[in-house]
């Protein structure tokens, strides 16, 4: 029995056609998480128990870090699900080819393209010519293009990669080279020692895809086909002055067709079939953007090819791995667990990445970590793009343990319909009204309603109990093109988190529509990047109110000697340290660690909070969903800062406005505080305020690149000037920086009391300077109200001259021009018998021409006018100042008067009550009297 066992499973492991390997360090992780988990539970009982009492400063500062901490805290407890059961899987290709290289299934690959500026049609052509030579049987595949923008130029770059595949796809075969895209292949040098490659060959097909490449460019510069060029294909028939990119009929062409024995490459190999469509679209029938096209090349691939396995991809993601259908396979036709597999995500790699990764756009623990750990739960996420489907699951079908074996290869039967019968039979499947009244969209293909139709779908398909995998090569197998600018990376993520939003709201919620459907781990790790949008609120708060508390004064954190101070010392530093160390892990470096965690703030106060108030807006039924598509190529000096690791501000982008102005508050909060520390301000102070120092400098650190932009850069990338002009409220804070930075004395506001006399000295250090004084009485020590209300100020001047008397004043307000510098006194007399609380303010201005450096004749001016914008806000503080002590003192008064009266009552209602009790005695001894004497 015991050796019969082990032939079995000897069998199975031998049948075996993928290996799952679990994470290592799980116990370690568990155990550290736990302790996480203890901190942040302690900061928010700190937080509860230590709320500011009602009328006592900065309760609702509090309340509000509270909220933001259980932001933070539940959303990192949704982070750690996809650490929980981090997986990897590994395809054994070998055994495919030994084992079931007769019995492949046919594979449709799917390629969308939807505007020929934005995406060229170069850019588009070197991703099919990349996927038409991949190492699989050409019969057994397909490649369709959908462009969505129903262009010309998109067809004839297709007729003409047509013609050039056929001597492509021999040279990558003869020679196994890498990349398969032309455009990446021919940018690197030529290796004349390479033997196996011959020079000759290489020159030659180098110069074909040139000169392809030119015609292409020089159509595409054009904006129209020539006619003798549209004489050389019936294709071009389709196209009439009617066609436009939001109304034209239903067009399909079979470029190659893979049946044709004749269809052959110059080495005599049969050619893929290709084809091209561009579904039917009218200004009144709604065309559901990417995932529209997607089902419309589901339907229209069933009847020219009908793949089992269908692969889509991007336009600007081309093949890197010639293997890559072959590894990918592996997981569909293990006999063991394959029939469970509904899709395989691949991660998206990108081919212009930075060495350090400027704008995060490619995170390694993301692919590593994340993602696989998501895919531990049997429900890896489907991405949009990178992604080998198996046709049955996105057509609507749910698992079934029957469906357990082989992929059907017979679901295709000979077709002897001729390229015309089939494309005009396709067109139908490709028209608007083919949908009407079906499951299209619904239950059966991507789901509409949703501008991440990709998440949904994958969610709808998990939920019919379908498994997925997501499987990171070592050899990558497709690399894209990434975000080259800030703006467009924004624009991406603000497209993606408002999406993703979306979805958690409707009725597609993973902790609604997957439960007991999925695992719980699942559901959470869903949630991690449909929650994108929320999370910028608490992220957006910490970046306000600490710099504003800390510029208050205001407390948000305990004492370092506090050990309340322990957890939230704990929990900042082990998160980091642990991020830092899974970064370096995974191969990132440190710098790029940087960057992502630049790019995660910058995200998350600003694309995912426009995201998040655009879905609310648009949940409100106040707008609709609407479709941005980024750019994929830029101009050269904006290339070359990219590579450089420049970050580029250089459009009016709103975004960068709120970039900006958090930015600039950071920094005026840590350098006035830096100020009140050179001050002399106590100890205790300092102590209370030290973490929100510490959180404001790290703020400010990871905003270098924006201060660079602002102040120092001149070249295209900086902050533009018309959006700092129009930056109302970043003038303002600039204004407040100044202030701090060239006059560190110049306001005084003091408060004292004061029994005779109080004197008080200001140096003046200018001639000429204006010196503004306010002072207010706030209170009188006095039980009752005293005759002898005021007191008298006398100022004088560096030689001992009077300037000022006043006298018996409750409150003053009033300037003078020092015509000479030194220090002036202000001395206070109270004639009353009672102390006196005076609030004392004495502001000196003056216009700073700033010579000593510049003599630009325009740059003065605009100095100037900074002073004069200093003087305003300062002139505004002593006003407000004032105000407040007089409203201070008016609140006293009335608080006073307010007393007196009811003592006056009270004592008014004795006098009353005593009189009428006096009344009443005399009346009664009145009456007595009377009734003695009627007696007599």
């Amino acid at each position: 029995m015991g050796n019969r066992k082990d032939t079995v499973e000897e069998k199975d492991k031998a049948l075996a056609l993928f290996e799952t390997k679990e994470a290592k360090g799980k116990l370690a992780l568990r155990l550290f998480s736990s302790s996480i988990f203890v901190g942040i539970c302690l900061i928010w009982v700190y937080r509860l128990t230590n709320i500011p009492r009602v009328g006592e400063r900065g309760r609702w500062i509090w309340i509000g870090m509270l909220m933001a901490e259980l932001g933070f805290g539940f959303y990192w407890i949704l982070t750690q699900a996809v650490r929980w059961n981090v997986v990897h899987y590994y395809p054994l290709k070998q055994r495919l080819s030994q084992s079931y290289d007769d019995k492949l299934p046919g594979v449709d690959i799917f390629i969308c393209t939807a505007d020929p500026t934005l995406e060229p049609p170069t850019m588009v052509i070197n991703t099919i010519l990349s996927v038409m030579s991949l190492n699989y049987p050409t019969e057994k595949l397909s490649v369709y293009l959908s462009d969505d923008g129903g262009s010309q130029l998109a067809f004839y770059a297709l007729l003409e990669a047509s013609r050039f595949s056929k001597h492509w796809i021999p040279f990558c075969k003869k020679f196994n080279v890498e990349p398969r895209a032309p455009e990446a292949y021919f940018t690197r040098n030529f290796d004349a020692h390479d033997t196996a490659i011959d020079a000759q060959e290489w020159l030659s097909i180098k110069k074909q895809y040139e000169d392809m490449k030119k015609r292409i460019e020089a159509v595409t510069n054009k904006g129209s086909v020539p006619e003798e060029l549209k004489n050389q294909h019936k294709g071009f028939c389709e196209w009439n002055s009617n066609v436009t990119k939001q109304n034209h009929q239903p067009i399909v062409q079979i470029v190659i067709d893979g049946r044709d024995r004749s269809a052959v490459d110059s080495d005599g190999c049969r050619l893929p079939t290709l084809v091209y469509m561009a579904r039917e679209k009218r200004p009144d029938c709604p065309h559901h953007f990417k995932a529209g096209a997607m089902n419309a090349l589901i339907r229209v691939s069933s009847e020219i090819s009908n793949g089992e396995i269908i692969l889509n991809l991007d336009c600007d993601m081309y093949a890197n791995n010639a293997d890559s259908i072959r590894e990918d396979l592996c997981f569909f036709m293990d006999e063991k667990r394959g029939h469970q597999i509904a899709f395989v995500q691949l991660p998206q790699k990108f081919n212009n990445i930075t060495k350090n990764d400027l704008y995060g756009n490619f995170s390694t623990v993301l692919n590593k970590v994340e993602l696989a750990g998501v895919g531990g739960f049997g429900a890896a996420l489907y991405c949009g793009t990178g992604c080998f489907h198996r046709r049955v699951s996105l057509c609507g079908s749910k698992y079934s343990d029957e469906s357990k074996g082989l992929l059907n290869l017979e679901t295709r039967k000979s077709d002897e319909r001729t390229v015309v019968e089939l494309e005009e039979a396709s067109k139908v499947l490709a028209s608007c009204g083919y949908e009407k009244g079906t499951q299209w969209g619904k239950d059966m293909g991507l789901i509409y309603g949703c501008p991440v139709e990709d998440i949904v779908t994958g969610l709808t398909i998990h939920c019919r109990g379908w498994k997925s995998v997501f499987y990171n090569p070592d050899n990558t197998a497709f690399l894209g093109v990434a975000p080259p600018t800030l703006d467009i990376a924004l624009v991406q993520f603000t497209r993606w988190s408002d999406g993703m939003f979306q979805t958690f709201l409707s009725k597609y919620c993973p902790f609604i529509y997957g439960y007991k459907k999925i695992k719980l781990g699942a559901q959470m790790g869903y949630s991690v990047y449909l929650l994108w949008a929320p999370i910028s609120l608490p992220n957006l708060y910490y970046a306000i109110v600490l710099p504003l508390s800390l510029l208050q004064g205001i407390p948000l954190f305990p004492q370092v000697s506090s050990r309340w101070f322990i957890p939230f010392a704990y929990v900042f530093l082990s998160k980091n340290i642990y991020s830092i160390a899974e970064a370096l892990i995974c191969g990132s470096t440190l710098k790029t660690w940087w960057n992502l965690q630049r790019m995660l703030m910058i995200r998350r106060t600003t694309s995912f909070f426009f995201a998040f108030i655009d879905c609310i807006v648009r949940q409100l039924g106040l707008s609709q969903s609407t479709f941005t598509l980024t750019a994929k190529v830029v101009d050269e000096d904006v290339s070359k800062r990219y590579q450089q690791e420049i970050m580029d501000f250089g459009s009016t982008s709103i975004m960068f406005t709120v970039i900006a102005t958090l930015a600039m508050l950071n920094l005026v909060s840590l350098v006035g505080v830096v100020k009140m520390f050179f001050w002399g301000l106590d100890y205790k102070d300092i102590e209370k305020l030290i973490s929100q120092v510490i959180l404001c400098g790290l703020i400010v650190l990871v905003n270098a690149p924006v201060y660079e932009a602002l102040f120092f850069r001149k070249d295209k990338g900086s902050m533009p000037g018309n959006l700092l002009m129009n930056i109302g409220f970043l003038e303002f804070v600039a204004v407040i920086l100044l202030a701090f930075l060239c006059n560190p004395s110049a306001v005084l506001g003091i408060r004292f009391v004061i029994d005779r006399e109080e004197c008080f000295s200001h140096n003046v250090k200018y001639d000429g300077g204006t010196i503004h004084v306010s002072f207010v009485v706030i209170k009188a020590y006095s039980t009752w109200h005293s005759s002898h209300e005021g007191v008298d100020l006398v100022v004088k001047g560096p030689s001992g001259d009077q300037i000022q008397d006043y006298r018996d004043k409750i409150s003053e307000k009033f300037e003078f021009v020092a015509h000479q510098k030194g220090v002036h006194r202000f001395c206070f007399s109270n004639k009353s018998h009672y102390y006196e609380t005076v609030d004392f303010d004495v502001h000196e201005s003056y216009f700073t021409y700033y010579d000593q450096h510049a003599k630009d004749e325009h740059f003065n001016p605009f100095l100037e006018q900074i002073s004069k914008l200093e003087e305003a806000l300062y002139n505004i503080q002593f006003e407000q100042h004032w105000l407040e002590a007089q409203t201070e003192r008016q609140a006293i008064v009335n608080e006073a008067m307010s007393k007196r009266a009811v003592h006056k009552a009270f004592y008014e209602s004795a006098a009353l009550i005593g009189a009428s009790v006096l009344q009443v005695y005399l009346l009664w001894r009145l009456f007595e009297r009377k009734l003695g004497m009627s007696r007599v």
